[in-house]
């Protein structure tokens, strides 16, 4: 029988008992994953009519891990529509593998943290020899500051690959040193408690991340900001700041969520 190599103390009873007792998933917790980034997500492959090419991480949102990867989640209201499990993300297998990964990084943080250079690495040198930018985004289903532990990697592939980092982010205040390094989209949620946040990133003049139920409701403009569409790619930074890149939901679970998070 595998042995496990994380620690599920934190998990819940039934994430726990559903990876002891598959055989598929105990195997899976009991080694590394051999990949860390998704080069195939749909919409961020939209990037290539414009010669960008994205590796996307997903990770466990919000609390699912046991420790809590979207410190913001609970107020803006964006756990339950969150996109973690729209499309491809509704199957357990994707669940199981974004969990076991979220465990690679807490628990064996300098294992991962070598991976992730490794495979940033190679991403960039593929894009150089095919003269295409290399983007990389670390928050595809989460909201850690990555920033605060991998900046001085995220500057040395600027410099030497022209990486562009980029992710969505609930915080209005996080310090970004150089944000052509890492370029940051404000994600709008409308619940009552998250609007003081939303202001202040207006007044910080934010590039925003709008979503609405359907896509007839998309509006030309949003809080005084133009509305740009941002399902055509996921190519956020390419889009000035001051601008609201619309998104409409997918999933049944964004579709039906009343929170405020999701606009009509």
């Amino acid at each position: 029988m595998s042995k496990i190599i994380y620690s599920l103390s934190k998990l819940s009873d039934e994430v726990r008992e559903q990876i002891l007792t598959t055989p598929k998933f105990r195997k899976w917790f009991s080694e590394f994953p051999s990949v860390l980034f998704n080069i195939n997500n749909p919409k961020s492959i939209k990037g290539n009519k414009k010669g960008i090419r994205t590796l996307v991480l997903y990770l466990s949102p919000a609390k699912k891990s046991g420790i809590n990867m979207c410190a913001l989640a609970t107020i803006a209201g964006c756990e339950e529509p969150c996109l973690d499990e729209a499309g491809r993300g509704q199957m357990t297998a994707t669940q199981m593998s974004r969990l076991r990964k979220t465990l690679y990084m807490q628990q064996y943080w300098e294992v991962f943290y070598a991976q992730l250079r490794k495979e940033v690495i190679a991403h960039s040198m593929y894009c150089m020899r095919r003269d295409l930018i290399p983007a990389v985004r670390p928050n595809g289903t989460t909201d850690k500051l990555w920033e605060l532990c991998i900046w001085d990697f995220m500057v040395y592939t600027y410099n030497m690959y022209g990486v562009k980092w980029y992710d969505y982010t609930k915080y209005y205040n996080r310090l970004i040193p150089c944000s052509k390094i890492y370029d940051l989209t404000f994600s709008y949620s409308g619940v009552k408690k998250f609007l003081p946040h939303v202001e202040k990133a207006r007044q910080r003049g934010m590039r925003m991340a709008v979503v609405w139920r359907y896509q007839y409701q998309i509006p030309k403009e949003f809080m005084g900001m133009r509305v740009v569409n941002g399902d055509e790619d996921d190519a956020t930074f390419t889009s000035p700041h001051g601008v609201v890149r619309s998104l409409y939901a997918k999933g049944s679970k964004a579709i039906n969520d009343y929170s405020g998070f999701i606009q009509d």
